[in-house]
């Protein structure tokens, strides 16, 4: 099966063009650990967890929205969180999470990363 390697344009580019934001296989899309990051690659709300959150839940959703689907594709997400902090969610929505609690992340302003795979279209 083709593999799909998409970087959305409504997304900052991977630093150093690393790795790329969406890999789509059939239905299955793989989208890789979103920060809060805004279109310039510039961390976005700098001490502040929850605006943090709302920032990588809008990158998932833009990367989801590439590939043709909406943030209810996505059933299994992987937090990384540096410490622990108050539990965020979606309301009436069913999914499943890991939380990793690592000792940072790629930058010392970022508080959250998240991971997902979606599933389009079944």
């Amino acid at each position: 099966m083709a593999r799909q390697f998409i970087n959305p344009p409504d997304l900052a580019t991977p630093p150093n063009n690393m790795y790329n934001h969406v890999v789509k296989v059939g239905s299955t899309v793989y989208i890789a650990g979103q920060v809060s990051r805004d279109l310039d690659g510039k961390t976005a709300y700098v001490g502040d967890v929850e605006g943090q959150v709302r920032q990588v839940w809008a990158n998932l959703e833009k990367a989801v929205i590439a590939v043709g689907g909406s943030l209810r594709d996505i059933p299994p997400l992987t937090w990384l969180v540096p410490r622990i902090w108050g539990r965020f969610a979606v309301p009436d929505w069913p999914y499943y999470r890991t939380t990793l609690v690592v000792v940072g992340l790629a930058d010392p302003d970022l508080l959250v990363e998240v991971e997902a795979i979606a599933v389009i279209g079944e």
